[in-house]
C-alpha cells in the first residue's frame, strides 16, 4: 500500500484561466487530498495525496495545458504534518432551550382523505339496446 505522498510539478502557467485548469485537472486524479500553486513565477503545482499516479497526472496536465514536468514525488511524513497544526480548543456545544413539560404536544391535524365515487359502474349501459 503506498502512502501519503507530495508530487510537485511544473507546468506552463501564463493566467488565471490557465492556473485553475492547472487546478482542475490536479484535483481530478484519484487520491488527491489537496492541490495548491507554488513557486517564484507560481508555476508549480503541488499535489498531496494517497496513492497518487504521478505518470497519469503528467499526462493529464500535458494534455489540458500542453505540457508539463515532473520535478518531485516524495512521500510525505504525517508526524511532521500533525506537529505543524496547531492544536484545536473543544467547541463547547450550544445549550438548546428546554421544552416546558406543562406544554400539551401540538399535532396537526389530519385530513381526511378524498374518496371519488364515479356515479356509473364500467359495467352500466343506460341504453338497453347493444346494436346502437
Amino acid at each position: 500500500m503506498v502512502g501519503k505522498q507530495k508530487v510537485v510539478m511544473k507546468v506552463p502557467v501564463n493566467d488565471e484561466k490557465s492556473r485553475s485548469r492547472a487546478l482542475r485537472t490536479a484535483v481530478g486524479v484519484p487520491g488527491c487530498i489537496s492541490v495548491s500553486i507554488e513557486g517564484k513565477d507560481k508555476d508549480m503545482v503541488v499535489v498531496i495525496g494517497d496513492g497518487i499516479d504521478s505518470v497519469v497526472l503528467t499526462k493529464s496536465l500535458r494534455k489540458k495545458l500542453g505540457g508539463a514536468e515532473l520535478i518531485t514525488v516524495t512521500p510525505v511524513d504525517e508526524k511532521k504534518a500533525q506537529e505543524k497544526k496547531p492544536e484545536e480548543k473543544p467547541k463547547k456545544p450550544e445549550e438548546k432551550p428546554k421544552k416546558q413539560d406543562n406544554q400539551p404536544a401540538v399535532f396537526p391535524a389530519l385530513q381526511q382523505p378524498i374518496i371519488y365515487v364515479h356515479p356509473y359502474s364500467p359495467y352500466y349501459n343506460p341504453d338497453p339496446c347493444a346494436i346502437m
